[in-house]
């Protein structure tokens, strides 16, 4: 008889308004400012649990930026956390929007958020359970995709935003010591 594996749990991040100060279409090291809890906040995330960022990205899609350089920027992020003794298991985006001007990228997908493509990649790729999972962010989106997974959500909700279905933290520091409540 077979043994029945054992389900790992992750924290899903989003990245611009999560871990970075959202400008906009941020795409570059000079513009790229992370958060002042964010190290100290992951630091606290119990190794039990994957951390996983996933984000979305139309900039790739609009022409603001190229893959090539989000991924630039992504490995420049990943070294700044392991240089602080954080590990981030994977990073997941999705480069697609139905009104970009790259032809390859100007689509309809399953994995820009509010869908669940990039959840559901993750959760084949570690084996999760979604339900024993979190997902922290900062638009309503973000809690939707979660939702959708039946994954458990957090807003980041840093301007009392009208969105009163969900908890809600000021920054993702309090969003991490809910969870460790919980």
């Amino acid at each position: 008889m077979k043994k029945p594996s054992i389900k790992n749990k992750a924290i899903f991040l989003d990245r611009d308004g999560v871990i970075n100060i959202d400008k906009g279409y941020v795409h570059t090291i000079k513009d790229f400012i992370f958060y002042k809890d964010i190290f100290k906040a992951l630091s606290l995330i119990p190794k039990e649990y994957k951390v996983i960022v996933v984000t979305n990205q139309a900039g790739i899609a609009k022409g603001l930026y190229t893959e090539k350089e989000f991924m630039k920027l992504t490995d420049w992020m990943l070294k700044k956390f392991k240089e602080k003794g954080i590990k981030i298991d994977k990073v997941y985006h999705c480069p697609h929007h139905t009104e970009g001007t790259i032809t390859k990228y100007k689509k309809v997908c399953d994995c820009r958020k509010p869908n669940t493509g990039m959840l559901k990649k993750a959760q084949k790729d570690f084996n999760l359970d979604l339900k024993q999972c979190w997902l922290i962010g900062d638009h309503e989106n973000d809690i939707i995709a979660g939702e959708k997974t039946k994954t458990k959500t957090i807003l980041i909700d840093r301007k009392d935003k009208n969105i009163t279905k969900n908890v809600k933290a000021k920054n993702l520091l309090k969003a991490i010591s809910l969870i460790l409540k919980s």
